[in-house]
């Protein structure tokens, strides 16, 4: 079984979206579609076709380019949009809603359906075991995680616990370039954290240089992420004040 090629496209501000194409099937994927036209000449440069779209969560930063999208897709057999049941209500255009513990395919790569509400009640990420990647959409960022809007602190720890529990190897891919930010407020909750301050350093190189800096990775997140390294949901949410507040 071929490896998933996955491409980033930068857009609007700060999001990113990611294309993720199946050699073997041909088939290829939308993580969270901001807007359409970026995605659709993406994938149309590399001669791909899209044939899924899978939502993480509701916010028009991550379905806005659904219904584009879908329309577009007329044009080669259509596309499926995939997305969190508990929030069907919010993206009209879902066609299959899925919840934590089932699976949804990619040609032959199986990915698991976790649930992790906290920033939106449904939210949900999708972790390709086969790959080593899982994509979380607004839970977790860089040296970061995702505001609590609809949930609590203490689902954001429960989450943070189940993202532990992968290999330190495992890609993380995120919808936005938060990593400066996180990095800088990151420093001022764990100022003698040596590895922190070292990849901030590189952080600040690398978006001087307009480089991207996700995916990352469990590994890096163990090390430098003040929610992940949370010993207690209490503990997240001080944090997590803290940072809305900075």
């Amino acid at each position: 079984m071929t490896a998933l090629e996955i491409v980033r496209i930068p857009v609007l501000s700060d999001n990113y979206v990611w294309l993720v194409h199946d050699a073997d099937s041909g088939a290829t994927m939308v993580v969270d579609p901001a807007v359409a036209d970026p995605v659709l000449d993406a994938a149309k440069a590399r001669g791909w076709t899209i044939t899924d779209i899978w939502n993480t969560h509701w916010h028009p930063d991550h379905t806005g380019g659904n219904a584009a999208i879908k329309d577009a897709a007329r044009a080669w057999g259509g596309c499926t949009i995939t997305g969190p049941a508990a929030e069907y209500d919010r993206i009209p255009t879902l066609d299959v809603q899925v919840q934590d513990g089932d699976r949804v395919m990619l040609g032959a790569h199986v990915a698991a359906v976790w649930g992790v509400p906290a920033h939106t009640a449904g939210h949900i990420a999708y972790h390709f075991a086969d790959e080593g990647a899982i994509f979380v959409g607004d839970t977790m960022f860089a040296m970061g995680c995702g505001r609590l809007f609809e949930g609590t602190a203490e689902q954001m720890f429960d989450n943070m616990q189940r993202l532990a529990t992968l290999d330190d190897a495992t890609r993380v891919y995120c919808a936005h370039e938060y990593t400066l930010s996180n990095a800088r407020f990151a420093v001022t909750v764990e100022p003698e954290n040596q590895a922190l301050a070292a990849r901030l350093a590189k952080v600040e190189s690398a978006r001087a240089a307009g480089e991207a800096t996700v995916p990352t990775s469990i590994g890096a997140e163990r090390a430098t992420n003040p929610f992940l390294r949370a010993s207690s949901a209490a503990e997240l949410g001080r944090i997590r004040a803290l940072k809305d507040a900075a």
